[in-house]
């Protein structure tokens, strides 16, 4: 007996490693390991054709066209056009009984139609090379079928010339490699799954852990017993892998909740209108698994999307709410797109949850609960506020693993904002968002995260992203097998909303992170692209007026159609406009000239509402007030003086002093010059359109002015002002007037730049004679302090950052802000306030910010704090200009107000209709608190109310919200950066 015993074989970890490797390898031994077995027969299709167009065409019409025969090898392009493939199959009948497949490869994106409908896509960078044409061939079905193709002329991820982020290559030709028909090994694509995730526990539990050494002799002993050329060994080999597999782990084992995802960038290295056919690439796929895996669920973001699949796909539109009835298609975000987190204003946010959660309840019945935004540039503090007020619970991104100098210290942790609003944010411990599925990522969520002992749940997005494409079958395959294995964390196929309420269950360790979350990189997002810049300020600020005066339209006629259609459809133009590879610049030229016509059609608005009538030829003051004097001195120096501050000029344009005045206290540093212009080297390490690398900061090189160039433009009176020229560099010059208008508090810089340059930034900077440890910046529905020190990583990191219309350095009595009227990018670094005005990158737009371009900036020095010297209202003013409108008949005898607040600290932001009644006379006022204090304000009005009452972001009554109007005021109570919101029903109107 002990002779017949065979001595158990000696085992080396490497060699064996290698072993299993090599007999799953698609490139090694393909003729006898287990990979080269995955097919079995194949023929080639019966017959090819094809017709190229640079049109994106409905299915209809494509089929029409003249198709000419083609064949394998054939290259077709250039890029964005499209070639349309018609596939004629014969499928033998010795494969009855069996799976067979249509492998196709090519270059570009395909997707596939049969009968009249899309039905897969095929992309060989998302790992879709294949369409399943029948589970098992039967007697009773057709073996002779006519296919249609359609390929993109670019790859999942654009068309970049050399690299992924390069600008597109407009020449780029692509070709077919594969067109054949096979029967599909289904019993040994199981083995592979199995034989993969032996090798990857075996490597990532490492050579000092039991449970690897045991897959790793699975594994081996699996190749013993196989035989890739024998199939009747496989049910044993496969059994094997059970017994490992069905081994199961212990009650405190982590559980990943494994989220089907497909995140697809609404336009970035591709057009807008690419992504319409990505979203059906992609999701036609992802319905296809829904079918095979029942328990498969798929979260979905940006109704925007949905529209256009909607629009444009209705077969498949119809499947995607059959699977959301069934549970496994499930939409999430509530948001328009997945917009950018910094650069819209406070309103444009609420927009983008009161159209995306409109369009989820009336197309799927329910709102979102969580925000889906894992690809954005950094986190505004006010969203906590702002998603409680649409509905919203809970939060995902990811992007903050991309930070450049600190790691983030929670991946699930409760996010306060500027108001003390709470929300419970959660980043996927793996850092990612387009997970495959393999061992080594499960144990990375595990291993990676920040948060162990506080919660025992994560999690886990999978399917590839960013262009589109999805999960895979093999992917699903991988995590089912994965469900509950001793060694490893549970996986659960399961959906955004268990994980949220599993993690709120546990939430009571949870730490909480307050303010704002920072990206440490992309930063130079801020600047890149200055007129799609100055479009989305100039389109919220026209969007703002219609609303107002259409509003106030409808309070004084019965008479007038408020334009609710067409505003809606504009705004949704802005909304798109904001995705958070748009209003960034980081997305190719097509693109930007797709926004710059969005904003082109927005410039026309006015027509519908109001014209602004030409300019007044004088402006009267209200009160008497000390005119403008502009004095010219012998050296070429300028002084305008309006009696509130007295700016001076040097011959080149540089500001010398800005004087307050009443208190004779100097602005600016001694010694030192403001609206200096400063050009910096602007090379990133990689991502061009989007970083401005902290190591700019030591190629400072100041601009020298023209001596000679200072002119006086406007002579005083009601106006001073005062223009120069200036050479910037050989390819690129400034021309700036320099303007004070009587009883205004700050002097404008009106500028004009011809900018022709590659990697330079151009800044303009004002040295304060203040002293503060503490910057402070307007965000959305308010304000928020950064350190202009580096005394911490944290502090440094934020060398570059954002602000809306102002900045602010104050010491205790006095302080100088910065205001401007389309930029974006700004820092505070010790006393010296900077504005960050143009970049010149090259990728993934060669053209970016090359030009002619238009801004106008500010300086206002003030006495006391910001708040209470009205710099807030000052940037309100440099943004919204006074509109003269033409008034028909004869103009009131007194003066009118429609609306007025009691107190300087409370924003009326916006006056519109309300969204439920868009024939009816009842209006929204949107409010928030600007000083960051509690503040009692009225809010009157000569408007006759029917009915106030306190409602949210998406409008919805607020059932103990009634408001008395008392002596036609409304008493209001706010908190710190509270936003208020209330409908205002109407009387009738008795004109």
């Amino acid at each position: 007996m002990a002779a017949a015993m065979a001595a158990a074989p000696l085992k080396h970890r490497r060699t064996t490693l290698e072993r299993v490797e090599k007999f799953v390898s698609p490139l090694y031994f393909t003729d006898c390991n287990l990979r080269g077995r995955l097919f079995g027969d194949s023929c080639p299709v019966a017959a090819l054709s094809s017709f190229l167009t640079p049109e994106r065409l409905p299915y209809q019409e494509a089929i029409q066209q003249d198709f000419r025969p083609a064949q394998v090898g054939d290259s077709f392009g250039p890029t964005w056009w499209t070639c349309w493939f018609r596939v004629e199959l014969s499928i033998p009948e010795a494969w009855l009984g069996q799976e067979v497949h249509l492998l196709w490869e090519s270059d570009g994106e395909g997707l596939v139609w049969r009968d009249g409908e899309p039905v897969q896509g095929l992309t060989k960078e998302g790992e879709k090379t294949s369409y399943v044409l029948t589970d098992k061939l039967r007697e009773e079905d057709s073996r002779s079928l006519t296919l249609y193709v359609e390929v993109a002329c670019n790859g999942l991820l654009g068309a970049g010339k050399g690299s992924m982020i390069a600008a597109p290559d407009p020449e780029k030709m692509f070709q077919v490699n594969r067109a054949e028909l096979a029967v599909f090994r289904r019993d040994v694509h199981k083995l592979l799954v199995d034989l993969e995730l032996l090798l990857g526990i075996a490597k990532g539990l490492g050579e000092d852990n039991q449970r690897s050494f045991q897959a790793l002799y699975t594994a081996n002993q699996i190749i013993n017993i196989c035989d890739p050329a024998q199939p009747e060994t496989f049910p044993a080999a496969h059994a094997l892998a059970s017994r490992f597999f069905d081994q199961r782990g212990g009650e405190s084992q982590h559980t990943l909740h494994a989220v089907g995802h497909c995140h697809i960038d609404t336009a970035w290295l591709w057009p807008f209108k690419e992504t319409v056919r990505k979203c059906a690439r992609s999701w036609v796929t992802a319905v296809n698994l829904m079918e095979r895996n029942p328990e498969f669920i798929f979260a979905c973001s940006q109704a925007q999307q949905l529209e256009w699949v909607r629009n444009h796909y209705p077969g498949l539109y119809t499947r995607i709410q059959e699977f959301f009835q069934r549970g496994q298609f499930v939409p999430v975000g509530g948001t328009w797109v997945e917009m950018d987190g910094n650069l819209p204003s406070g309103e444009a946010m609420v927009r983008q949850f009161l159209q995306g959660q409109n369009f989820f309840l009336q197309e799927f019945g329910e709102m979102c609960s969580e925000f889906w935004l894992p690809d954005t540039f950094g986190y505004s503090a006010q969203l906590p506020q702002i998603m409680r007020n649409c509905g919203i619970k809970y939060f995902l991104t990811q992007k903050l693993s991309w930070n450049l100098v600190n790691s983030f210290p929670h991946h699930t942790f409760f996010w306060e904002g500027l108001d003390g609003s709470r929300v419970l944010a959660h980043f996927p411990p793996g850092d990612s968002y387009g997970m495959q599925g393999s061992v080594e990522e499960v144990l990375k969520t595990v291993t990676k995260n920040q948060d162990k002992g506080r919660t025992n749940h994560s999690a886990f997005l999978f399917g590839f992203g960013d262009g589109g494409g999805g999960p895979t079958q093999t992917m699903l395959d991988r995590l089912k097998r994965l469900s509950n294995t001793d060694g490893l964390p549970r996986v659960q196929l399961s959906s955004p909303k268990q994980l949220f309420l599993k993690l709120e269950g546990s939430s009571e360790q949870l730490c909480t992170w307050v303010g704002e979350l920072f990206l440490e990189l992309h930063n130079g997002t801020y600047t890149t692209h200055a007129q799609i810049k100055k479009g989305n300020r100039d389109c919220e600020r026209i969007l703002h007026d219609v609303e107002l005066v259409s509003s106030l339209a409808l309070a004084r006629s019965t008479q007038f159609l408020y334009p609710a259609a067409q505003l809606q459809e504009l705004w949704r133009l802005l909304l798109l406009n904001q995705f958070h590879d748009v209003v960034t610049g980081s997305c190719i030229q097509l693109v930007v000239e797709e926004a710059m016509a969005h904003y082109k059609a927005l410039v026309t608005v006015p027509s519908m509402g109001y014209a602004p009538a030409p300019a007044p030829t004088s402006l009267q003051p209200l009160q008497p007030q000390q005119p403008v004097y502009v004095v010219q001195e012998t050296d070429g120096s300028v002084t305008l003086d309006n009696g509130i501050i007295r700016v001076k000029l040097n011959p080149t344009g540089c500001l010398t002093s800005l004087v307050l005045v009443a208190s004779g206290r100097e602005a600016i540093a001694e010694g030192a010059v403001g609206n200096q212009f400063v050009l910096f080297d602007d090379v990133p390490l990689y991502w061009d359109a989007w970083d401005v690398m902290d190591y700019h900061l030591e190629t400072r090189k100041p601009v020298p002015g023209q001596a000679g160039t200072l002119a006086v433009g406007a002579e005083g009176g009601l106006r001073g002002s005062a223009w120069f020229l200036l050479q910037l560099s050989p390819n690129s010059r400034l021309s700036q007037e320099v303007v004070l208008d009587v009883g205004c508090p700050y002097v404008r810089f009106h500028t004009e730049v011809h900018w022709h340059e590659s990697h330079k930034f151009l800044k303009v900077e004002f040295p304060a004679h203040v002293r503060s440890s503490q910057a402070t910046y307007e965000v959305q529905f308010g304000h928020l302090q950064r350190p202009t020190h580096k005394n911490t990583s944290w502090d440094w990191a934020r060398y570059e950052v954002w602000a809306h219309r102002w900045m602010d350095l104050s010491e205790h009595g006095f302080g100088l802000a910065l205001l401007n009227d389309c930029k974006y990018g700004a820092s505070v670094h010790g006393s010296v306030l900077s504005l960050s005005l143009l970049r010149a990158p090259k990728a993934p737009d060669a053209t970016a910010d090359m030009g002619r371009h238009e801004f106008t900036y500010a300086l206002m020095p003030h006495k006391g704090s910001f708040q209470d010297a009205g710099v807030i209202q000052a940037a309100y003013n440099l943004n919204f200009p006074l509109l003269a409108l033409p008034a028909p008949g004869r103009a009131p005898a007194t003066a009118w107000s429609a609306f007025s607040v009691s107190t300087s600290a409370v924003v009326l932001e916006t006056v519109k209709q309300a969204e439920s009644c868009p024939q009816g006379r009842t209006l929204v006022l949107r409010l928030y608190e600007a000083h960051g204090s509690h503040v009692d304000c009225w809010l009157r009005t000569s408007l006759l109310v029917q009915e106030a009452v306190l409602c949210d972001l998406l409008e919805r009554r607020d059932s103990a919200g009634y408001l008395p109007l008392q002596e036609n005021g409304l008493k209001l109570t706010f908190s710190p950066f509270q936003v208020r919101s209330l409908l205002l029903v109407l009387q009738p109107s008795l004109s």
